[in-house]
């Protein structure tokens, strides 16, 4: 697989918004169906099961937020946040909720269609990936299936946790700095972004342990050595 000709759910209640990145997606060749409120996006994903959702923050009924909690907790979708906020507390939120990426309004819809891009051909990278399993005490991380146990017990992870959580995996007690992470699991070579992965460790420490990944300051994060 290469990215084309999946199913995107845009989630934006701003008809103009919507239909502008629904034709550019569908021009990339992807199937997009349009919703413009959270409990139609909560319904549309379950309904749908969406390669990827674009989802906006504010929304009516409820906000983006609280719909990416939902869908996450159902069934892990990569999500691409839309937030007319531009406060840094305000886009960590919505990492922390699930979402795997964002863009500030206005945006680009070129730089939209890129992300989406980005996204879904990392999502199958992942999938492919030579050593389906990687086991490194009691964590147990299946790469076909995208799964994680750790001591038998199943973590509900989204993509991106997945993501940063499988190259740390790749080379335990050894340290990764926040850049090479962000660079990695993105594949964007500017490697922007560090509190972004910051936030996104704190959401694996709180579903799998906080004894699981160190914090080296200044520098980044290891895994240790599940007992």
């Amino acid at each position: 697989m290469n990215g084309a000709g999946r199913r995107v759910l845009v989630v934006e209640d701003d008809p103009t918004i919507a239909e502008s990145v629904a034709a550019r997606l569908r021009a990339e060749g992807h199937t997009v169906d349009v919703v413009h409120d959270g409990p139609s996006a909560v319904t549309a994903c379950a309904d749908l099961r969406p390669d990827l959702v674009v989802l906006d923050v504010m929304l009516p009924g409820f906000d983006g937020l609280e719909v990416c909690r939902r869908i996450q907790a159902e069934q892990p979708v990569p999500v691409l946040m839309l937030t007319a906020r531009d406060a840094e507390t305000d886009l960590l939120v919505g990492l922390a909720v699930g979402a795997d990426d964002y863009l500030t309004k206005p945006f680009s819809i070129r730089e939209l269609a890129a992300r989406v891009q980005a996204l879904l051909r990392r999502v199958d990278r992942s999938a492919t990936a030579a050593g389906s399993r990687i086991v490194v005490g009691d964590l147990e991380i299946d790469q076909t299936e995208r799964r994680v146990r750790r001591g038998g017990v199943e973590a509900h992870l989204t993509p991106t946790e997945f993501d940063l959580l499988t190259q740390l995996a790749r080379r335990p007690r050894a340290v990764v700095g926040r850049d090479r992470l962000l660079s990695d699991v993105r594949g964007w070579p500017d490697g922007s972004g560090g509190r972004a992965v910051d936030s996104h460790v704190k959401a694996l420490r709180r579903k799998l342990g906080s004894d699981l990944i160190r914090t080296v300051h200044g520098v980044g994060y290891a895994l240790e050595v599940p007992r």
